[in-house]
């Protein structure tokens, strides 16, 4: 070999390659939940939407903390009276405290919301899931089923069966009549989630260790087809607030004895040319409360997608 052509072979670990290549062993593996609370805490349309859902929710039980007055107490003296020291909104025409039956009102919306959801899910997660995993002759039984339900638009099918109860309904026979007509989409939701999962690799393992088809679908299958489950249902719950109050403004939902805001944003549109303060603060609240739901539900989606984590 000729002087200046030597060749340099440098030391095997030179470049620390040990130390590249080395993993933590005792790093615990990262969730999809522990990856998506990574990106919401991230997100300030989270922290908002988290903060109008709570304020919404502690106005529905614990009512008391914010009102003193009894909303149903009237008097027709302060008909359309202005804003006075405890009573900061006013009065409405029929002299009732509209603070007081802002705060009340949230109760009765919330907890139509909150029930109705709960069905809809248990229902249509249950159907979405035995359709989807099973597939044959189930599937297609209870997808027609389903879209017989879907050609029925939602809230007039709503007004035509409460119209059987009117003058007799309850919080109850909403929260019924809603979820009657409100689980389809979560059943679809749930269908195309889990034929998309049952056809994972983990799924096939769990079958050739001799796992049953109902354990899978339980243990494996629905976990982990229950992101877009919990982002529907989060921006329908806002949904069916919107629906019962759109009953209540027809005087076809809750009674004229629970305080809700539909049915103060029903007798409020007679004042709302010389009095829309009666209009604006129920309104307010409700819309308030709505987006508060829409808002968490865009931001667990985007979450819990991985494209968008990307």
């Amino acid at each position: 070999m000729l002087a200046g052509q030597e060749r340099f072979v440098a030391p095997d670990d030179e470049q620390g390659l040990g130390a590249v290549d080395a993993v933590a062993d005792d790093s615990a593996p990262s969730s999809m939940w522990g990856e998506a609370w990574k990106q919401l805490r991230r997100r300030p349309i989270f922290w908002v939407s988290a903060v109008l859902i709570v304020g919404a929710v502690l106005l529905a039980l614990l009512p008391g903390l914010f009102a003193r007055t009894d909303p149903t107490y009237c008097q027709l003296s302060d008909s359309y009276g202005g804003p006075v020291s405890g009573h900061p909104f006013g009065f409405d025409r029929q002299g009732c405290d509209i603070f007081a039956r802002t705060v009340y009102g949230a109760r009765a919306s919330v907890t139509v919301g909150v029930l109705t959801t709960l069905i809809v899910v248990v229902l249509g997660s249950v159907i979405g899931a035995v359709a989807g995993y099973f597939g044959g002759w189930v599937d297609s039984l209870l997808a027609r089923f389903t879209d017989i339900f879907f050609a029925v638009p939602f809230v007039l099918a709503a007004i035509v069966v409460m119209q059987l109860f009117k003058g007799r309904s309850s919080i109850l026979t909403v929260v019924l009549v809603l979820a009657l007509f409100g689980w389809p989409q979560i059943a679809r939701i749930t269908r195309g989630a889990v034929m998309s999962v049952k056809n994972e690799d983990f799924v096939t393992a769990s079958k050739s260790l001799g796992s049953g088809r109902l354990a899978i679908l339980v243990r494996h299958v629905m976990p982990n087809a229950a992101a877009p489950i919990i982002v529907t249902a989060t921006v329908s719950l806002g949904s069916f607030i919107v629906s019962e109050a759109t009953l209540s403004f027809l005087g076809i939902g809750l009674p004229s004895t629970v305080v809700s805001w539909g049915a103060d944003i029903a007798t409020a549109q007679s004042a709302l040319r010389d009095h829309i303060s009666v209009l604006l603060y129920p309104a307010g609240a409700l819309a308030l409360t709505v987006l508060g739901f829409i808002m968490m539900g865009d931001a667990v989606r985007d979450a819990l997608d991985p494209k968008a984590r990307k």
